[in-house]
């Protein structure tokens, strides 16, 4: 352990608070080495440490009295499941579909044969007794020395601290508590003592790797708090047993305080550590420092969610992992405040609530037609406790809570059928309310996250619609700790079937080459120049540079939405800088068209990296034109082909690994289009859904002068697709355009299309007749042909015209410079 003058002289440059901060913290645990400060209380000393006015003068202060006084103040100030567990475990098995009964029971019978299933990892075993400074996966056990002699960065001497720390936090002991309440089986009350009482004797205050991190005591303490409601009735836990671990409450609650990590890692760390103390604060409100933990707590969280929540409800680490925790801890926030009178002054609260609300309003729209949620950024795998038996990326029980909440139908259609969370925070009565409540469509389906970059585009909110999310926005805030190289990535989902997706964590310290992995470019779908990513490794946590986006245009109408956005991540390129944008195009209950293009002088390898779900199988074909593709159609009704077209190129079928949750990885079919060029390089990629009943999608690449042309035979159509280079006007027999991005349709049988769909242009004429002519480019305009009538809806106004009569049955295309 380094002498605290020596962390002091590390903090040149710093604020003065924050001097002050990481200087106090730096003498305090200083001084703990050496016995000065953080031993265990006395019994003596912990009756000090009660509140004069707690008790009557008269009452002896046992073990016994604080045990009754403990519980006698929850049953007004903690969630109101405690008041029922009789009632709560009941719905638990009868209101539920998929057996949520039988999952905590069987999870907690593996437990008492001393196996965890803990993160993506199944079957750890820990020892037995448990030794709780050994991470099983290295078999290596953490040395027993003062907390601030390990340096969190390094796994040699511990291993993965995540899965030392994750048994630590004592969430399984919730999974015991309530096989406990459904079955009456003192077996699982009697490990739940055993183990905390084992616990208490390996690891005195500040000693051991388990007093290392602030956020993973905050988030223990908050699963003893839980623990002791669900064993309450059990004999073996006596108040001689809460006694003791009430000490251990009492120091980790002043640990949390003490070392705070408003400056080391001020994000769900910092948040999760008031939330702790905020638990401690208001269940063990007979303590002397409760109220200054309340306090404290308080004034962090309000003051976090102005820095940690963007305007837009996006989390700012850009990962919805910790998107997911951040919601989490503030409606835990929220409920325990209403319970224990809130204290906030009404200005506080409103904001409180605005910005909940718009942390639900981001994870409702970000939810698959599937009802999981893209694991974009990092996804460390824990979570505050075990409520629900449902996959660890379905996040609907965190929005249908939110639904009770505040009376949110748009939430509930989302979230779907009733969810365990909601009944073990919002109790029987939570539960009802849900069922009662009425649900509703949410108002938009598409949605912009301007803040944050986030761009979902969607065609309906059922099971089987579709979906994309385009991540353009900035690595991460924080040197992008939590962030991946993932600029202008997407995830998919056809016909409700997720296809593309992130390949997500896996790790943190299992090797940094396996963490840059996940991290990397390549394992996004995103298009990478000469292998490398769009932004530089820096350490586990930090990069040395980082990509920035701008979007350029957004567009959001009935029929299509368009996104155009660059980044500047391949400007350091060895050789040659340069200049990239990635465009997408979603003609709703259609398809989408993806372009891309690099603006650079010199020689280059592009890969076109396409990740698909570990449940499908895509394969690489000739589609009988001569165009190489790539289809999946493993699904009973849906599948999916790409077609990416390009200068040259081929497209390479290779497996990967994808991660669903930290610790776990499994193989998973990734698909590349490769091609070398020189100088510019345009590829345009469209994603089309290959449904039952039609015949599957062909596109082919036709001639045309100033642009690029594809006519594309979908369902019982014959699509067209037109992107016009700058300056040029495309010409057919039936039309003539300047428009950048214009599509059109054309039924069998019909001599004019039935409709158009057109991006920045000034000019647009139909059969000879002028439709569009501006002096200024439109943002976008839409058609829609009734009959020899053209219903037009265009960027500055809607309007009608009537059109002449062709012959013409097919798209004939030929170009001519703009004059």
């Amino acid at each position: 352990m380094s002498n605290p003058i020596d962390k002091l002289k590390k903090l040149k440059g710093r604020s003065l608070k924050e001097i002050q901060t990481r200087g106090g913290q730096a003498v305090a645990a200083y001084t703990e080495k050496f016995g000065i400060k953080g031993k265990l209380l006395s019994d003596h000393e912990l009756v000090k440490a009660i509140k004069s006015n707690a008790f009557a003068p008269s009452v002896t202060v046992t073990p016994e009295v604080i045990y009754e006084k403990f519980f006698a103040n929850s049953t007004k100030t903690f969630f109101p499941s405690i008041l029922n567990l009789d009632e709560c475990t009941r719905l638990l098995g009868d209101q539920f579909r998929g057996d949520p009964a039988g999952h905590f029971v069987r999870k907690a019978d593996k437990i008492l044969e001393g196996r965890f299933d803990l993160l993506g990892f199944e079957d750890l075993d820990y020892g037995s007794p448990v030794d709780w400074h050994f991470e099983p996966v290295a078999e290596i056990r953490a040395p027993i020395k003062h907390w601030k002699e390990f340096d969190e960065a390094n796994s040699r001497e511990t291993g993965d601290k995540k899965i030392i720390w994750e048994i630590n936090r004592h969430s399984h002991f919730f999974t015991l508590g309530v096989a406990y309440r459904l079955t009456g089986d003192e077996r699982y009350a009697r490990c739940f003592t055993d183990q905390l009482s084992g616990w208490l004797e390996q690891n005195p205050p500040g000693t051991g790797i388990n007093w290392v991190s602030s956020l993973e005591i905050a988030l223990r303490s908050i699963s003893w708090i839980w623990a002791f409601h669900l064993f309450r009735d059990s004999a073996h836990f006596s108040p001689q047993l809460f006694h003791r671990a009430l000490k251990f409450l009492y120091s980790q609650g002043a640990h949390i305080e003490q070392y705070l990590s408003t400056y080391y890692s001020p994000n769900t760390h910092l948040t999760g550590e008031a939330l702790g103390l905020f638990y401690l604060g208001t269940q063990l409100s007979f303590l002397d420092r409760s109220d200054e933990w309340r306090a404290k707590s308080e004034k962090i969280l309000l003051e976090e969610l102005d820095r940690q929540v963007r305007e837009d409800g996006v989390y700012f680490e850009q990962s919805t992992w910790y998107h997911r925790y951040t919601t989490d801890f503030y409606i835990h926030f929220l409920i325990l405040q209403k319970l224990n009178g809130s204290r906030l002054r009404s200005n506080d609260h409103k904001y409180l609530v605005r910005k909940i609300r718009s942390l639900l309003d981001c994870q409702m729209h970000f939810t698959r037609p599937d009802g999981t949620t893209p694991l974009i950024g990092d996804d460390d795998g824990g979570s505050m406790l075990p409520l629900s038996s449902d996959s660890s990326n379905d996040f609907r029980g965190t929005l249908a809570t939110g639904a009770v909440i505040f009376e949110r139908g748009d939430y509930k259609w989302v979230a779907g059928e009733p969810k365990q969370q909601v009944l073990w925070l919002l109790g029987p009565k939570g539960l009802a309310v849900y069922d009662s409540l009425k649900s509703c469509e949410p108002d938009s389906e598409s949605k912009a996250f301007e803040d944050s970059g986030f761009y979902v585009m969607r065609d309906g909110w059922s099971e089987d619609d579709n979906f994309l999310l385009v991540d353009a926005g900035e690595v991460g805030s924080l040197n992008g700790g939590h962030g991946h190289a993932d600029t202008l990535s997407f995830e998919l989902a056809v016909g409700g079937r997720t296809m593309l997706v992130d390949s997500g964590t896996y790790t943190y310290h299992k090797s940094r080459e396996i963490r840059d992995l996940f991290r990397s470019s390549a394992a996004h779908n995103t298009l990478t120049i000469d292998e490398k990513s769009s932004s530089d490794f820096g350490s586990t946590f930090s990069w040395l540079t980082m990509a920035d986006a701008e979007v350029s245009r957004w567009i959001s109408a009935d029929r299509f939405d368009f996104l155009e956005a660059s980044h500047n991540g391949y400007r350091h390129l060895e050789h040659t800088s340069a200049d990239y944008s990635r465009s997408f195009l979603f003609l709703k209950n259609d398809y989408w068209i993806m372009r891309d293009f690099v603006k650079t002088a010199g020689e280059h390898d592009y890969q076109q990296n396409f990740h698909f779900d570990g449940f499908t199988n895509p394969l690489v074909i000739d589609d009988g034109n001569g165009n190489a593709c790539v289809t999946e159609s493993s699904g009973e009704n849906i599948g999916l082909r790409l077609y990416t077209f390009g200068d040259n190129g081929s497209w390479q079928r290779k497996e990967n690994w994808i991660s669903t949750c930290y610790g776990q990885r499994t193989t998973a079919p990734f698909v590349r289009f490769v091609s070398t060029g020189i100088g510019p390089q345009e590829f345009l990629t469209f994603m089309i859904p290959a449904e039952a009943g039609f015949e599957a999608p062909q596109v082919i690449e036709t001639e045309v002068a100033g642009g690029r042309a594809f006519v594309i035979n979908y369902r019982n159509y014959q699509d067209l697709f037109v992107f016009a280079d700058t300056g040029q006007i495309v010409r057919t027999e039936l039309f003539n355009t300047d428009f950048e991005f214009m599509w059109a349709r054309m039924s069998q049988g019909e001599s004019l299309p039935d409709e158009f769909v057109m991006i920045n242009g000034k000019h647009f004429t139909l059969n000879g007749r002028e439709i569009v002519k501006s002096p200024k480019a439109l943002e976008h305009a839409s058609a829609r042909r009734f009959g020899a009538r053209l219903s037009v809806r265009s960027s500055r106004n809607v309007f009608s015209v009537s059109l002449p009569q062709t012959n013409s049955r097919t798209f004939i295309l030929k170009s001519t410079p703009e004059i």
